[in-house]
């Protein structure tokens, strides 16, 4: 009797202490949350009223335009590997990497010209426009650093200081991966105008970016900067920086139009028809880059597979594909290269043109010569 009375207070003692520390946990998680500013802001006003009136927004959340779950088959099995770096998930060296001058680009010609940066960040040079698409140049891909794996590549193409005006930020939606805020923060003071899709700018404003720098978008919403006209086009995808704002925010895929070239930036987005309308309505296509990398069957409605990231190029009549959204951060549980593998092939099979640049490598538009080296053939 007396034994099982012992027992019964030791079990009680250690339940005490796991739920003191899962409550220390939760506080710390909270407080980090309300305090920390890379969690953004939350809509009001006008932009409130917008989101509100949006008819992609309903029952309090945006939705895609197709039926879209992000959990297609949740394994607990492979959590554990989330966090290791084994089955080469990450490159066991240093990538190739362009290093690039602040003169880099002064000495563009009149062609359109594109240099990638690693997963989806993209410079845009057009009609006499800088444009920096998801511009993430920042170590990690989450709000704290020890919650995410690190970018491979220790060195940017250039540094941020050294960049050069930016007429035009584009935002395809609010992951970490895609709007970071210590790199919003560094090229705030460079950037003439900030578009973004639905809900973003409580974000960008929190951060301290006048509004007037600012315009939301929904899908198919344009605007005419100079020679180009942006177009918010749709995505499979979702949104939410926090615990409790899941697709408060909108997300897009953008189409960059001028009177002698067009562009189309996917976002992240699942596979779906909403590729085929955008190529009925904009293209063809001079160049598109398709997001290419961070797939799983646990979320395959919200992400592509390599093989259908050629069918997506195909739907909107592009020319010339860039595979995006690989080569920088460990977001799934597939090797580091695999993506481009799988979708070289593809590209291979079916005749169509594609371009493979070092991260920091330039693409120029109507120009017969584009890297497509097999560059990450040679590292494991």
């Amino acid at each position: 009797m007396k034994k099982n009375k012992t027992i019964k207070k030791v079990l009680k003692k250690i339940m005490i202490g796991i739920l003191s520390v899962i409550g220390i946990i939760s506080l710390v998680g909270i407080t980090f949350i309300n305090v920390s500013p890379q969690f953004g802001g939350t809509s009001k006003n006008g932009s409130l009223e917008r989101i509100r009136n949006s008819p992609n927004f309903l029952n309090g959340a945006f939705k895609n335009i197709e039926k879209t779950v992000q959990n297609t088959g949740f394994k607990w099995s492979t959590i554990p590997q989330f966090f290791t770096n084994g089955n080469n998930k990450i490159p066991s060296s240093e990538l190739p990497l362009i290093k690039l001058a602040s003169s880099h680009f002064k000495n563009q010609s009149q062609q359109p010209r594109i240099t990638w940066f690693g997963h989806s960040a993209a410079f845009v040079e057009l009609e006499g426009l800088n444009i920096f698409i998801d511009p993430m140049l920042g170590d990690v891909p989450a709000p704290s650093p020890i919650l995410g794996s690190k970018r491979f590549q220790k060195e940017l193409p250039i540094s941020i200081d050294s960049l050069p005006k930016i007429d035009v930020i584009l935002i395809s939606h609010d992951h970490y991966d895609h709007l970071d805020y210590g790199s919003i923060l560094k090229l705030k003071n460079k950037v003439t105008q900030f578009y973004v899709p639905l809900g973003i700018k409580a974000h960008l404003t929190s951060w301290g970016i006048d509004e007037t720098k600012i315009k939301e978008f929904d899908w198919w919403e344009s605007i005419q900067f100079k020679e180009i006209e942006f177009v918010s086009t749709p995505a499979r995808h979702f949104s939410g920086r926090g615990i409790t704002n899941r697709n408060s925010t909108l997300w897009c895929s953008w189409v960059l139009k001028s009177k002698s070239s067009s562009i189309f930036f996917s976002g992240d987005s699942g596979y779906g028809k909403h590729f085929k309308e955008i190529g009925e309505k904009y293209g063809p296509f001079d160049f598109s880059m398709i997001e290419c990398g961070q797939y799983n069957d646990q979320w395959a409605q919200i992400h592509m597979t390599p093989e259908e990231t050629i069918k997506a190029s195909i739907d909107v009549q592009s020319k010339l594909t860039m595979p995006i959204h690989w080569g920088a951060f460990k977001l799934a549980l597939h090797s580091w290269n695999e993506p481009i593998i799988r979708a070289t092939t593809k590209a291979k099979e079916l005749n169509i043109k594609f371009t493979t640049p070092k991260i920091g490598e330039s693409i120029l538009l109507n120009h017969d010569n584009f890297p497509n080296s097999s560059w990450w053939l040679n590292k494991k």
